[in-house]
C-alpha cells in the first residue's frame, strides 16, 4: 500500500480522514479482534515447521549423544510410541546443519557418512575421573542396567550348520550342480534367547521391540581412509598403558586416550605366524616382541636365550633357579592338600616374568593366568601371550583388579617387591577381596629380606591369614611361606582389633571396573545359598557342575553349555574353515556363563572370557566353572599387548554396544589391534549390522571366509591379513 503526503507541516488526506473518523462500535472491536486472530493463526502454520520436519531438526544422528540411557516415551518430539527415534533424513541435516569439523582424523567416513554427523555437538566434559566413576561402574551383581539395550530378547541363538550336517560333522558339501544346499540356522531362542535380561529378571516393554534406527557409523555407504598410529612405541602401543603413545613410560593407573583410537598400529618388520602348539611354549619368534627394555633384560638374565631370530625357554630353566618343576614339587611338599588340578583350578601369578610358574602348572591342568603389571619396567607379559600362556596387564594401585570377588584358588607372587604391608596394607585388602574364601596366597623371597617378611606377617595377622607353611630351598634360594584366607567368619569375629575394620554392606565387593579400594574387610559368604561358602567340585567336573546357589539360574546355564557345545562341535571346528592348529589363545569378547570356552576346554587352547561392565554381572560363574575371565567396557581399549590373541568371537557384541560407544567403528579397530595377523574372528550378528561389518573389515582388507544368512541373522568367519596402510 502506498502513503501520498501532503506538503510539509500540512497533515495527508489519508491522515486527516482518520481524524474525522467516527469511533467505531463494540461489535466493530470484536470482529477486527477474531479477525486478526485467524490471520495469526493463518500465518503460523503456514510458516511453522511441520512435525516431522520439527523431529529432523531436532534429530540426534551421532554416537556422542547416544552414549546416555535411551529417551524416555515421554519425549514425543524426538520418539515414536514406543520409545523408538525414527530414522531422520540426511538431506534435511544438510540443509539445516553446516559440516562439522571431524572427531576422528584417522579414519574418514566418505561425505554421506560426514554429512549425516553435521549436527554433532559435544557435551560439557566432566573432570575425567569423575566421569569415569559414574560411567563405567557396572551394575551390581545380578542386576543389569535401568537403560540397557530393549533388543536382546530378539536375539535368536544359531548355529551353522545344526541341521544338515553330515554324519562326521562337517560342512555341507557343494551339490553337483554347483550350488551349496541351504544352512540351517539353529533357533535357539525358546531355551536361550534373552539370558542376560532373564537373569536380571526385569520386565520388557513389548511396545519397545520395534526397529532401531541404525547409527551412521554402521551406515554400509560409509568409507574409511585408516592411517597408522603414530605412537613413539610403534608397534606395541596399548592405549590405556602407554604414557602419551611413549612406550618408556607407564601409567600406574589405567588411563584411556580421551578421544577414540581410530588408528591402526604397525606392524613389526617381517612378522612371522607363531609356531602351533606346543612347540610355541619353547620358543617364539625374537622379532615379534622384541623392544628396547626386552633386549637389555635378556641380557640380564641367563634364563632368557636369545638364538638367532628365536627367544628359547628351556623347560629346565626359568626365573627360579633349580627350574619351575622343582619349584613347584617344594609347594607341594609344604601343602600336600593343595592338590594341583582337582582341588585347585584357577591360579593368579603376580608380576609376570617368564611365566614359568604358569608353565609348570599347566602339566598339573591348573591355568594360572599372569598378571603383568603396568608400572613394572621389566613385565614380560607380551612374551608370555606369543608363548601361548594366559597373560593380561594391569596394576596395583588405588583400584580394584578387574576380577570379581572370591575368583582365585591361589594367588602367587614371587620376587614381585610389591609392598603388600604399606597404605595401611589395601593391596592386600584386594587380594583378601578376589581370594576364594579357604584359599592359599603363596610368596617368595630371597633370603635376608626380613623386613619385608616382618611387615607382611604384621599385615597378614590384621587380615586373619594363617601362616600354614614355610619352607627354606636351597635350590631356587628362595624363602617361600603359604598363607591361607579364612573360609568362615569366626576369625575375623575373634580379632582384638578391629583394624581394618568390616565393609558396610553398600560396599559390594563383586563390582571392580574403576572402584577404588577402600580400606575395609570383606566378609566371607556365610549362608549356604551364597557363593563362595562351599568349595567347588574338583576339576573337571566343576566345568559342568552347576551349584546349588545358582538356584533357578541352573537349568539356563546347563542349556547355555549344551548349545555351545553342539555348535562348537558341528559347526565351529569344521564349518567356518579355521584352521585349529594355530589357535591357541582365544578372545570370547562377550561371555555370557562361559558356555563357548566350556565347549573348547577339550581342545589346545585356552579362552579369555570377558564379560562386559554393561551386562549382567555373570563372570562369577565362569570362575565357579574353571575357566579365567574379566570385566572390560569394549567403548575403550582392552588391556593387552597388540598380537595377543589367535581368535576372537563375538556373539552380538555390536549390537549391544552400538549405542553405547561413542564411535563403534573403534571396537574394529580395537579388535584389528589384539589380533595376531593371520588370526580368525566369529561374528554372530543381527544382518543389519553384519552387513556395514562386512564393508567395513573389508576395507581393513581382512579376508572373508565364510559368512551365511538367515532370515534376519548371520555368522562371519573373517581371516586378517598383514596388510597396514
Amino acid at each position: 500500500m502506498t502513503v501520498f503526503r501532503g506538503p510539509p507541516g500540512r497533515p495527508s488526506a489519508l491522515v486527516s480522514w482518520w481524524r474525522r473518523r467516527p469511533p467505531l462500535g463494540f461489535a466493530a472491536k470484536v470482529s477486527i479482534a477474531i479477525a486478526l486472530g485467524l490471520s495469526f493463526v493463518i500465518t503460523w502454520t503456514t510458516l511453522s515447521p511441520t512435525s516431522s520436519s520439527q523431529q529432523i531438526s531436532t534429530e540426534r544422528t551421532y554416537f556422542a549423544a547416544d552414549i546416555a540411557d535411551p529417551p524416555p516415551t515421554s519425549r514425543n518430539a524426538t520418539s515414536t510410541s514406543g520409545g523408538h527415534r525414527k530414522k531422520p533424513s540426511p538431506r534435511g541435516h544438510r540443509k539445516r546443519h553446516a559440516p562439522a569439523r571431524s572427531h576422528r582424523p584417522n579414519a574418514t567416513p566418505s561425505p554421506d557418512a560426514a554429512a549425516s554427523k553435521a549436527n554433532r555437538t559435544e557435551p560439557d566434559s566432566m573432570p575425567e575421573q569423575e566421569s569415569n566413576e559414574k560411567e563405567r561402574e557396572p551394575a551390581s551383581e545380578w542386576e543389569t542396567e535401568p537403560g540397557e539395550e530393549q533388543e536382546q530378547e530378539q536375539e535368536p541363538e544359531f548355529a551353522v550348520p545344526e541341521e544338515n550336517v553330515e554324519s562326521n560333522g562337517k560342512a555341507p558339501k557343494e551339490e553337483e550342480d554347483g550350488k551349496a544346499p541351504e544352512l540351517e540356522l539353529g533357533d535357539d531362542s525358546t531355551e536361550l534367547d534373552g539370558d542376560e535380561d532373564d537373569f536380571a529378571e526385569t520386565t520388557k516393554n513389548k511396545d519397545s521391540k520395534k526397529k532401531k534406527k541404525l547409527p551412521p557409523l554402521f551406515s554400509s555407504t560409509a568409507h574409511y581412509h585408516w592411517k597408522l598410529c603414530s605412537a613413539k612405541s610403534g608397534h606395541h602401543y596399548t592405549p590405556c598403558v602407554d604414557f602419551d603413545g611413549d612406550g618408556s613410560q607407564r601409567h600406574h593407573e589405567r588411563s584411556c586416550p580421551r578421544s577414540p583410537v581410530t588408528c591402526l598400529v604397525s606392524l613389526p618388520k617381517e612378522y612371522k605366524v607363531p609356531a602351533p602348539w606346543p612347540e610355541r611354549k619353547e620358543k617364539i619368534w625374537y622379532g615379534n616382541v622384541g623392544h628396547p627394555r626386552l633386549s637389555s633384560y635378556v641380557k640380564d638374565n641367563s634364563w632368557l636365550n636369545r638364538t638367532g631370530e628365536h627367544l628359547v625357554f628351556p623347560a629346565e630353566e626359568s626365573e627360579f633357579k633349580g627350574g619351575a618343576k622343582h619349584y613347584v614339587e617344594t609347594i607341594d611338599e609344604m601343602v600336600p592338600d593343595i592338590d594341583w588340578g582337582k582341588n585347585i583350578r584357577i591360579a593368579l601369578d603376580i608380576g609376570c616374568k617368564s611365566a614359568g610358574f604358569g608353565v609348570a602348572l599347566l602339566e598339573k591342568d591348573v591355568i594360572t593366568l599372569s598378571l603383568g603389571l603396568t608400572n613394572d619396567q621389566t613385565d614380560l607379559a607380551q612374551v608370555a601371550l606369543e608363548r601361548g600362556i594366559p597373560a593380561t596387564i594391569g596394576s596395583l594401585g588405588s583400584r580394584r583388579l578387574p576380577f570379581p570377588s572370591g575368583a582365585f584358588d591361589v594367588i602367587h607372587c614371587s620376587e614381585c617387591n610389591i609392598p603388600w604391608h604399606s597404605n595401611g596394607g589395601k593391596l592386600l585388602l584386594e587380594m583378601n577381596r578376589i581370594l576364594r574364601p579357604g584359599g592359599y596366597f603363596i610368596i617368595s623371597s630371597r633370603h635376608g629380606d626380613l623386613e619385608s617378611e616382618e611387615g607382611i606377617s604384621a599385615s597378614m595377622t590384621a587380615v586373619c591369614w594363617n601362616t600354614i607353611a614355610y619352607s627354606s630351598d636351597d635350590a631356587s634360594e628362595l624363602g617361600i611361606k603359604i598363607f591361607q584366607r579364612p573360609a568362615s567368619n569366626e576369625e575375623y569375629d575373634l580379632r582384638a582389633k578391629k583394624d581394618p575394620p568390616f565393609c558396610k554392606e553398600a560396599q559390594n565387593k563383586a563390582t571392580a571396573w574403576y572402584i577404588p579400594i577402600k580400606h575395609c574387610l570383606h566378609k566371607a559368604p556365610a549362608g549356604i545359598e551364597e557363593r563362595g561358602s562351599d568349595w567347588p567340585e574338583e576339576w573337571p567336573k566343576r566345568l559342568e557342575t552347576f551349584p546349588d546357589w545358582l538356584g533357578d539360574l541352573q537349568t539356563r546355564v546347563a542349556a547355555d553349555h549344551s548349545h555351545w557345545k553342539a555348535v562348537v562341535e558341528k559347526s565351529y571346528l569344521d564349518g567356518l574353515g579355521i584352521n585349529w592348529t594355530n589357535i591357541r589363545n582365544v578372545l570370547d569378547m562377550k561371555a555370557v556363563y562361559g558356555g563357548f570356552a566350556a565347549a573348547l576346554s577339550s581342545e589346545k587352547v585356552w579362552v579369555m572370557n570377558v564379560v562386559p561392565v554393561h551386562a549382567p554381572d555373570t563372570l562369577p560363574v565362569i570362575y565357579e566353572r574353571g575357566l579365567i575371565g574379566v570385566y572390560h567396557d569394549w567403548c575403550e581399549p582392552f588391556s593387552t599387548y597388540p598380537r595377543s590373541y589367535d581368535l576372537l568371537h563375538a556373539d552380538h557384541l555390536f549390537s549391544r554396544l552400538k549405542n553405547r560407544c561413542k564411535e563403534p567403528v573403534t571396537i574394529l579397530v580395537e579388535m584389528d589391534r589384539i589380533l595376531r595377523p593371520g588370526g580368525w574372528a566369529i561374528i554372530r550378528e543381527k544382518l543389519e549390522i553384519l552387513d556395514p561389518l562386512e564393508a567395513i573389515l573389508k576395507s581393513l582388507h581382512w579376508e572373508i571366509v565364510m559368512i551365511f544368512r538367515k532370515d534376519k541373522e548371520g555368522i562371519m568367519s573373517v581371516k586378517k591379513t598383514t596388510w597396514r596402510p
